[in-house]
């Protein structure tokens, strides 16, 4: 060869090579889009093989005697794959949905805004409308191989034999991205549960989904499964649980509470499980299900009474009178008092000009009738002696941390860790507050008086009062609240069924039990003695509210020996006590233990059930509601047909 030719020999072998490297960049390109590549390999798997998910049925809810509160019934979602579309007669579609052309085309372009519908595709199914009803299913079905590219995803959606305990339920919806990116189990328009039960039990209740492998032709048309079903997976019902709450007792509740706002909290002492929980008000569990869910949200949301908020473990109120039986105790097991300690009453606390005052009672009083006739200033004395005791603490602030740890031992200040979600953890100050709150200057008992009566910056949710009276009951010790009372094929978490203790000695607890006792028959809770039916033990309490009416309370547990029950009353703007929670906690009480209300208590039913007591600012146009209505009879709230 010549020396002219060795160029173009070069040339030669330079255009070979990049000509092997574009195919080979070629063929990487090609096995990576269908190999490797997902979104390209999810669309040839499209065009082949239809893969439907089989949604589980939701787990059912019974209460505690096994009466079915929540189950499922069918509902039917109508898919659409555009890429599968062809032309079809709209009109006869529109009808069969009974829906008009207009909301056709809404509905078509909300599921086609990436917007509204993150990760649409043309290539995957995407729900067109949803929540049809079985007569809607039927008429479609006998339709569909008219509309092609549609097709009829099932679902179940959830139903309610009573219309309570719709802030225990809580409901369920679309799931949002955020859960989505958290959980791989979860796709775009996929159900979970948004509050309640619903939620904080989401992952024993939804199951497991299954999937369905279908093969198409060449048409995109299924055609049947493939392999006969070899890559099927059926799916895993969600685990049914029973709840330790009585529906009826729960609705009895529900009842009195109507027109008022406020909770009612029942407790089984030796268990810890809770009986019934009424947060007032509330709202039909039903509402919120269905194709009216966002009207009626949005209705629920907007009420000034805020019925989506569960009182009942988000509540914040000063606990008044019912906290004093936390300081006798702190006093006590610290050695600051003794059952025979007494302290002066006169008309007030005297060290302070008579502030806080106090009603007219025998003095002075040593602890038992303290709690008995509930003295304001037997508690201050006492948290003022513990405070300035410097043969026991090095100073204020040590005695004063010693006295929360103890508070927290009785279950404030902390969430209680019950199984439902949203509960606050109320307020117990430390004393790094009150010294940042005086700018370092030195403070001591008088300063914060208040607290020794439950007032000032003490803040408690009801269920925190409950769970405290139930520690009361068992005489010091206790088992963490929890709504649900058994998973079906599992046990309960160990964190409900491990006894705790509150490191106050048992003997302590007798005598504020025998203190609670009088109040029922010679004090301030004279309303709800039952003798000799049933021995009760109880402490009233009337909280200071700056906005409004005072807030009515009790606390107390029947009976008195073994006892089968602790319950909390808070009924806002109630006034004293003994006017409005005590009665309430009376026929509550008598429900739960007897079955019925005593002849000479019925008249108090339908007294309680009209008596309304709303926020002044929303009396002039509150709804309400009368006891002589039959739907709001006791006996009405029963399993719906």
């Amino acid at each position: 060869m010549s020396n002219g030719n060795k160029p173009y020999a070069k040339r030669k072998y330079i255009v070979a090579y990049i000509v092997v490297v574009m195919i080979l960049v070629y063929a990487a390109q090609l096995f990576n889009l269908q190999i490797l590549s997902p979104q390209y390999r999810n669309y040839a798997d499209s065009n082949a093989f239809f893969r439907k998910t089989l949604y589980p049925a939701r787990g059912s809810i019974y209460d505690r005697n096994g009466e079915l509160v929540v189950f499922n019934q069918p509902t039917y979602d109508v898919m659409m794959v555009v890429r599968e579309m062809k032309q079809f007669d709209t009109l006869d579609f529109c009808q069969t949905l009974n829906i008009d052309m207009e909301r056709f085309h809404q509905l078509n372009a909300d599921m086609r805004d990436s917007r509204k519908n993150p990760g649409y595709s043309s290539y995957t199914p995407q729900i067109f409308m949803s929540q049809l009803d079985v007569e809607e299913y039927g008429l479609l079905q006998e339709k569909l191989y008219k509309f092609p590219g549609i097709y009829i995803q099932n679902r179940t959606e959830r139903q309610y034999n009573y219309p309570n305990m719709g802030l225990i339920l809580g409901y369920i919806g679309l799931v949002d991205k955020n859960k989505m990116d958290a959980d791989p189990y979860y796709a775009r328009n996929d159900y979970v549960g948004k509050s309640g039960i619903e939620l904080s039990h989401e992952e024993d209740l939804r199951g497991e989904k299954g999937v369905e492998v279908l093969l198409r032709d060449a048409h995109g048309r299924v055609q049947g499964k493939y392999r006969d079903g070899e890559f099927d997976k059926s799916p895993v019902s969600g685990r049914d649980l029973t709840l330790a709450v009585d529906i009826n007792l729960q609705a009895y509740g529900e009842y009195l509470m109507q027109n008022k706002i406020g909770s009612i909290i029942m407790i089984e002492p030796e268990t810890g499980e809770i009986l019934c929980m009424v947060a007032a008000p509330s709202y039909d569990p039903s509402m919120l299900t269905g194709k009216n869910f966002i009207q009626n949200y949005l209705t629920l949301e907007q009420d000034p009474y805020k019925p989506l908020i569960n009182r009942a473990v988000s509540g914040l109120y000063p606990p008044g009178s019912t906290f004093k039986p936390t300081q006798g105790l702190i006093f006590l097991e610290e050695g600051i008092i003794t059952p025979e300690t007494r302290y002066s009453c006169y008309g007030g606390y005297p060290p302070l000009g008579g502030r806080p005052r106090c009603h007219g009672h025998a003095s002075p009083t040593a602890l038992q009738y303290a709690l008995t006739t509930s003295c304001n200033s037997f508690f201050c004395y006492g948290l003022n002696a513990m405070l300035n005791n410097r043969t026991k603490y090095n100073s204020t602030i040590d005695a004063f941390e010693i006295w929360k740890e103890h508070m927290i031992d009785l279950g404030f200040g902390y969430k209680t860790d019950i199984d439902l979600p949203s509960e606050k953890r109320g307020f117990i100050p430390n004393s790094r507050y009150y010294s940042n709150a005086f700018k370092n200057e030195r403070w001591n008992a008088h300063n914060i008086i208040s607290i020794a009566i439950g007032q000032g910056e003490i803040l408690s949710t009801p269920l925190q009062l409950a769970n405290f009276t139930a520690i009361i009951a068992n005489r010091g010790h206790y088992y963490k609240p929890h709504v649900v009372k058994a998973r079906k094929g599992t046990s309960l978490d160990t964190l409900y069924t491990n006894r705790r203790e509150s490191n106050i000695s048992r003997e302590h607890f007798e005598l504020t039990v025998e203190g609670m006792a009088d109040a029922v028959t010679r004090g301030t809770c004279r309303r709800i003695n039952m003798e000799p039916h049933i021995t009760v033990c109880g402490k009233t309490g009337t909280a200071e509210n700056p906005h409004g009416d005072d807030h009515s309370l009790f606390i107390g547990f029947a009976p008195k020996d073994n006892p089968k029950v602790a319950i909390a009353v808070v009924v806002e703007n109630g006034g004293f006590g003994a006017r409005n929670a005590v009665p309430i906690a009376r026929l509550m009480v008598q429900k739960y233990l007897m079955g019925e209300i005593m002849a000479q208590d019925q008249y108090l039913e339908k007294e309680l059930a009209n008596r309304v007591i709303l926020p002044y600012a929303y009396r002039r146009n509150a709804p309400v509601l009368r006891a002589d209505s039959d739907v709001n009879q006791p006996d009405n709230h029963v399993q719906r047909n």
